[in-house]
């Protein structure tokens, strides 16, 4: 095709339109350009030297947002520009007004889509995560920039003039049909998210689900592992997870015992009166203990019984056995020089009918 060809086209296609206003257009167009770029490399030099002398995170991602920017769509901006510039008859300027909403609504999707990665990188790190996407983060990421995108495709093509009523309604009908298909797994990976934002365990917790009692090893898409304490791992559905009490000891702040002991009932009721404060003396001792209550609960079949209850300071359980340990030898001696003897399991036996003869022991009555 020659020159004379080409320009022959143009003016068919723009008819009424000469090199005195292409020229401003393309002036126009680039000057757009070079203002969007300075002023967005301006703006993010500020913000980012705002963010080194502030603890806030809001203006990192707004740095991090920024950079976003697309270097494709401020050209076509730019082209926008001139464009509208042109002596264009309706037609293109209906196009070019098109063309307008669908670089917003496609600059737009990348802003958000950098603000949700932010916005899920942040939660994790501020819940104790390394900063690495784990399953669940990854798997809400994806529904978020799937409904995301969905929506600014969506939005452009009714913008160009396409019925999407009925688009909408066959993505609505699969959908169901899709989720019946597939509601087991759907469950577990909605479980999956429930755990990532409630957050009701972590990795390394140490939980209680049911009869199952074990360290979280891993949180998945579809199952928890949990370490047992006998060594094995137990695999659990998410769903099936979260349908029972769940009992997290790592969020422990104080440990709440409650522990009984009898003594033999040949003590006198000043040495049953004198056993709670010797209780109460031996566990504030213990600076990691704290005392609620001693008392000399009641009569048992072969002991008076007491029943102590307090509360460790540290949550470890190894650090409650020790002192728990610590108490029950203290307890030991400080009886034992009081003469007050813990009380043992024993049996008396009466046997009806025994005749004591009167020099001699007792015999059994004869049969006959």
């Amino acid at each position: 095709m020659t020159w004379s060809e080409l320009l022959a086209r143009a003016d068919a296609a723009w008819p009424g339109v000469g090199w005195a206003d292409v020229l401003p257009a393309v002036l126009a167009g680039l000057l757009t350009i070079l203002i969007i770029k300075a002023g967005l490399r301006l703006l993010v030099q500020r913000l980012r030297a705002l963010s080194a002398h502030t603890r806030s995170v809001l203006d990192d991602h707004l740095v991090s947002v920024l950079e976003r920017t697309h270097a494709a769509l401020i050209w076509v901006v730019g082209l926008l520009v001139g464009l509208s510039l042109l002596p264009l008859d309706d037609r293109w300027h209906g196009r070019v007004a098109q063309l307008w909403f669908a670089v917003v609504a496609l600059q737009l999707g990348l802003w958000a889509q950098q603000a949700v990665a932010g916005v899920l990188t942040a939660h994790q790190l501020r819940h104790g995560g390394s900063g690495l996407p784990s399953a669940s983060a990854t798997l809400l990421g994806w529904g978020l920039r799937g409904a995301l995108w969905a929506v600014v495709v969506l939005a452009v093509l009714s913008n160009l003039g396409v019925n999407i009523t009925a688009f909408v309604a066959s993505l609505g009908i699969g959908g169901i049909a899709l989720a019946l298909a597939v509601q087991n797994i759907l469950g577990d990976l909605f479980a999956s998210l429930a755990i990532a934002v409630d957050k009701p365990f972590e990795v390394g917790d140490s939980i209680t689900v049911g009869d199952v009692t074990g360290t979280v090893e891993r949180v998945g898409l579809k199952t928890t592992r949990i370490r047992s304490l006998g060594g094995e791992q137990i695999v659990m559905s998410n769903a099936e997870l979260l349908k029972r009490t769940v009992a997290n000891f790592k969020r422990l702040q104080t440990r709440r015992v409650l522990f009984s002991f009898g003594i033999a009932y040949g003590a006198s009721a000043d040495e049953v009166a004198a056993v709670p404060p010797l209780v109460k003396a031996l566990v504030e001792e213990d600076p990691l203990l704290e005392l609620v209550r001693a008392h000399f609960k009641g009569f048992g079949d072969n002991a008076l019984n007491f029943e102590v209850v307090y509360r460790v300071k540290d949550p470890s359980y190894d650090v409650y056995m020790d002192r728990q340990q610590a108490l029950n030898l203290a307890l030991m001696r400080a009886l034992q020089q009081r003469g007050i003897r813990f009380a043992v399991p024993a049996r008396t036996v009466n046997v009806v009918g025994l005749q004591a003869a009167p020099d001699g022991p007792a015999t059994l009555p004869s049969a006959g």
